[in-house]
């Protein structure tokens, strides 16, 4: 449980520096498909540039400080429009204490009540216990592992495709 308050809130093109400085963490960087030494200016530019597909990237915050990061991507084609790709970093000193399970219910909230998403996508190392039993508690199965997808600190690594259908997806009312 978390033992700190934190806030949930969109990211915002001011908010590169944070973002360049919570990737620049090997223990964040080595457990996504992010390269070491990211750039202030590419993040900058990501997250000025205009949400498509319903795209969303929300922060944690705590302290002030930007404590991890989750956001959902669209697909630009028309038949996936349905699916978005979830993606998650969680500064080490925040990891397992809630701040992964709050942007996930945030996440989920989004897609679930206002996106009109069906299914929600993610590809995780196959090592990374912690993070696929959250991706569980909130309603992801394995669909598949995919073999030598990702190159960690030189070794080829196997991942999990996971996803999650909304369980009761919108209707007419």
């Amino acid at each position: 449980m978390r033992d700190f308050p934190i806030s949930i809130r969109r990211a915002t093109p001011e908010d590169a520096s944070a973002m360049t400085a919570l990737m620049s963490e090997e223990a964040v960087y080595g457990n996504l498909l992010q390269l070491p030494h990211p750039s202030e200016a590419a993040w900058r530019e990501r997250l000025e540039a205009k949400p498509g597909n319903g795209d969303v990237q929300l922060l944690a915050i705590a302290q002030d400080q930007v404590i991890a990061s989750a956001g959902l991507h669209g697909n630009i084609h028309i038949r996936r429009r349905h699916a978005m790709h979830l993606g998650m970093a969680v500064a080490p000193a925040a990891q397992v204490k809630g701040v992964g399970s709050a942007l996930m219910a945030a996440l989920i909230d989004y897609a679930d009540r206002w996106a009109a998403v069906l299914r929600i996508e993610l590809n995780v190392y196959s090592d990374n216990a912690r993070a696929i039993a959250l991706y569980k508690k909130f309603g992801f199965v394995e669909e598949g592992i995919l073999r030598a997808y990702g190159l960690r600190d030189g070794r080829y690594q196997d991942v999990l495709a996971m996803a999650r259908l909304h369980p009761s997806p919108p209707c007419w009312a």
